[in-house]
């Protein structure tokens, strides 16, 4: 596969996993059920996997603005960004492992309601088993309070886009350094190639037109050294003249 190919399949395989992490983690992940003693009535909350873990949404920004980065750049400073990358997709996938628990759904719901009865709901929940609540949601019942997990295929796109993530990062670890880079002139005048020792143009189109304009021919980088001087070449003439004149009246003389 060329390099060519390669640079744009890592771009794209990156950009569509974050853009699933970024969608996946606004749908709704989870539903708090607060049961509290009568007269009060049962509270139902709404999780979104913002709300959850909402550190994968930033690392989803996080590696959109890599991926600018791997455009913009080259050489070890693409393989370091693409190093970036892949730690964004890690942490990503990480944090929802790890951070989405009937646990936290019942805490963070609690925090959304902000009630004394419902902190306390989420405070006593204990051991947790699981069943089924209609369709393919999955219910984690407590002693006061439950969470409904009807989230999971949005964890799973998220562990998808995240994965891609990190696929982009190490690619671009790995082979950054063979792709291709931006143009030319967007370097600095006078500068040279990144990887190459080529020096980079002198002059750009600007520079061109304003020799033109100058009277100046911008392709003619020979500096004439030797130039005939006008005078000289007139005083050299005017002598010449006068010798022949001296040797015309020098011959009339020897007739007479």
């Amino acid at each position: 596969m060329s390099g060519k190919r390669e640079y744009s399949y890592a771009l794209l395989i990156g950009a569509v996993g974050a853009l699933v992490v970024l969608f996946a983690v606004r749908e709704q992940w989870a539903q708090a059920v607060f049961t509290p003693q009568k007269p009060l009535t049962t509270e139902v909350v709404n999780v979104s996997g913002t709300d959850l873990v909402p550190l994968a949404g930033g690392l989803g920004l996080a590696a959109l603005a890599a991926l600018v980065g791997v455009i913009a750049t080259r050489g070890w400073v693409r393989r370091a960004v693409g190093v970036l990358l892949a730690l964004f997709g890690a942490g990503a996938g990480a944090a929802v492992l790890t951070s989405v628990t009937a646990k936290t759904v019942l805490s963070v719901a609690a925090g959304k309601v902000a009630s004394p009865e419902s902190a306390a709901l989420s405070g006593t929940a204990g051991s947790t088993t699981g069943g089924s609540s209609g369709g393919s949601a999955v219910v984690v019942t407590g002693s006061a309070g439950h969470a409904i997990m009807t989230g999971t295929p949005w964890q799973a796109a998220v562990l998808i886009g995240a994965l891609l993530v990190f696929a982009a990062g190490m690619a671009t670890a790995l082979r950054g350094q063979d792709w291709p880079v931006m143009s030319a002139r967007y370097d600095a005048p006078g500068g040279q190639r990144a990887g190459t020792g080529r020096p980079a143009r002198a002059a750009d189109a600007a520079t061109m037109w304003e020799s033109l304009n100058g009277g100046e021919d911008p392709t003619d980088d020979a500096v004439p050294t030797d130039q005939d001087d006008p005078v000289t070449e007139d005083t050299a003439d005017v002598t010449e003249d006068t010798a022949d004149v001296t040797e015309d009246t020098a011959d009339a003389a020897t007739r007479r």
